[in-house]
């Protein structure tokens, strides 16, 4: 489960079609409606090249932040999370705490440099005093690969997850989410993943807090009550609040990969950087990793209140429970669906339509956020800068944008509906690892590290990018889980710890020893980029500091 349960979607649903369920479609037309209705609204005012990308660069701080939120909170967080607490106590608590306390450290060292350097893509950073044609085509590459890994599991994730909470076939589950991303992003652009973003972390917070508020109201509102009761009730007992052999992480080396995984790797992210360059300067850059901090916060201690809350209300000794929401002693859906069944429990029918159309709207936020990063790098970094050399038409780019979200959002679907059966978990932690390995070395070092050459970048990328894959196939994910192989020949689970310094070691190394011209004049336009990044001055839109 491991990284697929917090940032991916899990796709490992025991899912089965069920009856349907008339609040939460419902609940589904509302917010579909909404939703097109901003998309009708953004269209009309996306005319430009950074209208599409970026929202002109119009979104406030806290709008921003919501967004981020919106990204960060993805399905898999909230019902990933969540089902991991009810399942193991106090692996499930670790993780929320340790995805909650990385993320800022990164994104307060880069947001406002991010925002200064950048304009549509993480690539314009990356190659901003680089050679463009090699920096760019191998961001691209690395911006491709994480969207593609991440996508297909977020679209078998979803269809999984509608095809129980809907009770629509698996197949039109998948179409349903492809086209109505390819509605969004193609028409509305950055502007209207933007508001589904905005909305779909609203609609998130206001859920997860009348589900923690009506689980601690049965305790007096004290968390320190609501806890005992957790452990009196898991078969597990007191070991559900203590690191257990029992658990997913059973060796210092895995925690720390996995958390290097998690932060760096987040930090890596296509989708997420991309939404730096949507506000109009530096100082709201700022405010965004603030509110965002904030937002994600209070949702991950929330998440905690309702793992827990889950443990104690849905247990197959409860007969009223049992009958309806276990099969054969084994939660329906499996244990990623707990709190959807908690938000019956609490909420009745109403609540359970409300909370699977927020599930669902999370999803599709995602794959839109996806999508859009995806034909970025296609348009912008391919297009614009690799093959007419940065004299592209506007028009023309804006055209291959959206020709390439349509051709994103068919594989996507395609993907999806062939890797249905298939254990494609591994996927998310492949999508981290590369994002870890490859994309954030060169990035950072980029902004940092005035030594740096395209040659030390090219080859130290390379070098994280197939170390990582290769040391995911090898470990026990892949190589036993999915290739049938007794033992692993790589024997942990995560490789970030290893592919990430890989990759560092490579960077340094190459670009030291490389004593060409070329790297003297990039090693000297460094200063130029620190004045950039550190004052904002001759940075996209206006700066305000």
């Amino acid at each position: 489960m491991a990284v697929a349960a917090f940032a991916g979607g899990d796709a490992t649903f025991e899912a089965v079609q069920r009856d349907i369920n008339i609040p939460a479609i419902i609940m589904f037309f509302i917010f579909v409606g909404a939703t097109l209705g901003i998309t009708y609204w953004a269209a009309k005012k996306t005319k430009s090249a950074s209208d599409f990308y970026t929202a002109g660069g119009g979104i406030s701080g806290f709008q921003n932040g919501m967004a981020i939120a919106g990204d960060y909170m993805s399905a898999a967080s909230f019902l990933g999370l969540s089902g991991l607490v009810y399942l193991q106590g106090y692996d499930g608590l670790v993780y929320a705490v340790g995805f909650l306390v990385g993320w800022p450290v990164i994104l307060f060292l880069m947001a406002e440099k991010l925002r200064n350097l950048g304009k549509y893509t993480f690539a314009d950073i990356a190659a901003y005093r680089l050679g463009q044609k090699e920096i760019r085509t191998l961001a691209a590459f690395g911006s491709l690969s994480v969207v593609t890994l991440y996508l297909i599991a977020q679209m078998v994730g979803s269809g999984k997850l509608i095809q129980v909470l809907f009770g629509l076939p698996y197949e039109w589950a998948v179409v349903l989410v492809g086209v109505m991303m390819i509605v969004y992003v193609t028409f509305g652009g950055m502007l209207a993943t933007t508001w589904v973003q905005i909305i779909k972390a609203i609609l998130l917070l206001s859920g997860v807090t009348f589900m923690a508020l009506m689980i601690l109201s049965n305790f007096n509102f004290s968390f320190e009550a609501l806890a005992a009761k957790a452990v009196e009730t898991h078969s597990w007992g007191q070991d559900i609040m203590a690191p257990s052999d029992k658990g997913k992480i059973t060796d210092p080396i895995s925690a720390i990969s996995l958390g290097l995984a998690l932060m760096l790797g987040t930090a890596g992210l296509p989708h997420v950087l991309m939404r730096f360059f949507t506000v109009g300067n530096a100082k709201e850059a700022r405010k965004s990793v603030v509110y965002a901090t904030g937002f994600i916060g209070y949702f991950y201690l929330v998440i905690a209140v309702i793992g827990l809350g889950a443990i104690v209300y849905l247990t197959p000794d409860n007969i009223a429970i049992a009958k309806e929401f276990f099969v054969d002693g084994k939660l329906f859906g499996g244990n990623n669906m707990a709190a959807i069944h908690l938000s019956k429990v609490v909420g009745g029918d109403i609540f359970l339509g409300f909370i699977s159309a927020v599930a669902f709207a999370t999803i599709l936020a995602v794959v839109s956020g996806l999508t859009l990063a995806g034909a970025s790098s296609i348009s912008h970094d391919i297009y614009a800068n690799v093959i007419c050399k940065g004299n592209a038409d506007e028009a023309k780019e804006m055209k291959v944008s959206k020709i390439s979200v349509i051709i994103i959002g068919v594989i996507g679907v395609i993907l999806g509906i062939a890797f249905e059966h298939q254990n494609i978990a591994f996927m998310v932690g492949l999508a981290f690892a590369i994002a870890a390995s490859a994309n954030f070395p060169i990035l950072f070092l980029s902004i940092y590290w005035s030594k740096l050459t395209t040659r030390g970048a090219l080859i130290g990328g390379f070098i994280g990018l197939t170390t990582a894959v290769t040391l995911v196939i090898l470990g026990p994910v892949v190589w036993v889980g999915v290739l049938g192989n007794k033992d692993p020949i790589f024997p942990y689970a995560y490789p970030a710890l290893f592919s990430v310094t890989a990759a560092f070691v490579g960077i340094w190394f190459f670009s030291i020893t490389d004593k060409s011209q070329r790297a003297k004049d990039e090693e000297k336009a460094f200063i130029a980029q620190s004045v950039r990044s550190e004052t904002g001055f001759g940075a996209e839109g206006a700066v305000d500091h």
